[in-house]
This record gives C-alpha cells, sequence and structure tokens, in this order.
C-alpha cells in the first residue's frame, strides 16, 4: 500500500541515508529535477550505492529517471537496474509510445543482466497538458505499469496558469487521471502539497484527493508524512462500518434472507466492495484481523 511517497534528492546523502526511518511506505530516489545536470553522474552513483548497501526497512524503494528527450536516462537505468528497485518513474510522459519505448529498454536490460523479465514496474508522471489528455492510452501501455502520478507543476506551467493552494486549475486532470487509471486497473497517486508549513491546508487537500479516488499522495517534506499517512488510512469508524456490513451479510445468510439492510440502508455490490476495499487497507497497515 502506498499511501506516502516522499521524494528524495539524489544528491542528497542525509536524506538517503534517514530514508526509511521517516515513515513513508514509498521512498521515491529523484535523478531529474532535484538535480542539476553537472551532478546527474555524482546523483546516480549515490543512488546505486544506496541502493545496494542501505537497509530501507519495509520502504518501497523507485527511482525517478531522467526524461527519454535527454542523454541521461538510459545510463540511469543501466546503474540501477542491477540494484532491483521496485519501480522506475519516467517522467514528462507524454503518451503510450514513450511508455513503449521505456518498457523496450527495460526488458533488452533485464535480458541483459539476467533479470526477470517484467519485474521492474513502471509508474508514469504526467505533468504536461498532452499527458493528461492521453492518460488512458498511457496507463494501459505496458503490463509492468503499476499506476499514474499527477505532477501539477509542471502541470500548471504548460497550462499556463497560476498554481494554488486551492488546486481548483488542475481539478479536471485530477479526474481525469484517477478515471484512466481505474479503467486500466492501476492505482493513481496524488501531486504534492508544496507548503511546507501548511498543515492544515495539507489535510484538505489530502482529503480531497483521496475523496477524487487517489490511492495515495506524495510528499516532498517529511513533515507532511504523517498526516497524508492519517489521510489514507481507514479511519476507526470506517472500519467498524465495514465490519458491521460482514456481519450484516453473515446475519441474513443464516436467517435466509435476500435482501440486506444496515442503518436503514439497503447493502449493495458497492458497498460490500467499499467495505472489502477498507478492511485489506486496515489489515495491510495495522495487522486487523479481517474475520474479527
Amino acid at each position: 500500500m502506498r499511501r506516502t511517497m516522499l521524494f528524495i534528492p539524489g544528491n542528497n546523502p542525509n536524506m538517503i541515508v534517514n530514508g526509511g526511518l521517516l515513515g513513508s511506505d514509498s521512498l521515491i530516489f529523484d535523478l531529474e529535477d532535484a538535480v542539476s545536470p553537472d551532478e546527474k553522474d555524482a546523483a546516480r552513483e549515490l543512488v546505486r550505492n544506496a541502493l545496494a548497501t542501505l537497509d530501507f526497512g519495509k520502504c518501497e524503494r523507485i527511482v525517478r529517471i531522467n526524461s527519454l528527450d535527454t542523454p541521461y536516462w538510459e545510463e540511469d537505468l543501466r546503474s540501477i537496474l542491477p540494484l532491483k528497485p521496485d519501480a522506475v518513474m519516467p517522467p514528462k510522459v507524454s503518451g503510450a509510445e514513450y511508455i513503449q519505448t521505456l518498457d523496450q529498454a527495460l526488458t533488452r536490460l533485464e535480458a541483459e543482466l539476467g533479470l526477470p523479465q517484467g519485474q521492474t514496474r513502471i509508474l508514469a508522471l504526467l505533468e504536461t497538458a498532452l499527458g493528461v489528455e492521453n492518460a488512458y492510452a498511457i496507463a494501459a501501455a505496458s503490463p509492468r505499469m503499476m499506476g499514474l502520478f499527477l505532477g501539477a507543476e509542471d502541470l500548471t506551467a504548460d497550462l499556463r496558469c497560476r498554481r494554488t493552494k486551492e488546486s481548483g486549475e488542475i481539478l479536471y486532470a485530477r479526474g481525469r487521471l484517477v478515471c484512466a487509471a481505474r479503467a486500466a486497473g492501476i492505482e493513481v497517486y496524488d501531486t504534492p502539497f508544496t507548503d511546507v508549513r501548511d498543515l492544515e491546508g495539507l489535510e484538505v487537500d489530502a482529503a480531497f484527493a483521496k475523496g477524487l479516488g487517489f490511492s495515495g499522495k506524495a510528499c516532498i517534506s517529511p513533515a507532511h508524512i504523517a498526516t497524508v499517512n492519517r489521510v489514507f488510512s481507514p479511519s476507526q469508524a470506517e472500519i467498524d462500518y465495514a465490519r458491521d456490513v460482514f456481519a450484516a451479510i453473515e446475519e441474513a445468510k443464516r436467517q435466509g434472507k435476500g435482501a440486506i439492510s444496515l442503518r436503514g440502508k439497503m447493502i449493495d455490490a458497492p458497498i460490500v466492495q467499499r467495505a472489502r476495499l477498507v478492511l485489506e487497507a486496515a489489515a495491510e497497515i495495522e495487522g486487523v484481523d479481517l474475520h474479527e
């Protein structure tokens, strides 16, 4: 489960060393925007060595590589793939062809390195108007695709609009990515909230993203992790209700009833599915017994 995904600059050894202790479900080691051209080689080496020697615990390890229109991305892959990252994040994905080119490169390198074919997953970063419009084609472009990721800062620059805390300017993009990802059967992750000190605003923004259907949210600061983890975790009230749903189903079966109601509302398939997802998430996060 990826409630939180923390960006760590690939040229910041202090953050890299402490990454597994910060509470994020996933770590994104950034070789792209956070690293200037003259530091690309050093950052790549630092991340490679970190993946080889450091224990990040249960944290998922993702590497944001450089864009496929740069001279850096192939060396990024060649350096990090032997360390078996959980996924790579290509930036500025504009269409299915981009993902297919990356897929082919991963397949070729996995064969060269003796790695299982298809092992490396792809988390696509969509941060242009063209990428948003092609969201479903991107989501369905490869079996390696594990999720779509919205990058609002570059997107709003491409849209020629101002980035605001209220985020009305990215509402369409958020909805488009959620629909595309769910239609393709993959996950979808929201853009970071960039005001490090405004935890109240962060909570509002994260709750809104969760309400739209996002699976989790990226963070650019460790200070945001606890809030985002809490928002994207089932509340005790949600867990209790989900348990009541399945208890009502069992009671109806015992009584031989076809129609089931709980708290004055009929229990239909969507309610059962949501209850199941809540209990599965709770079990993954906290070890809650689904049959308790």
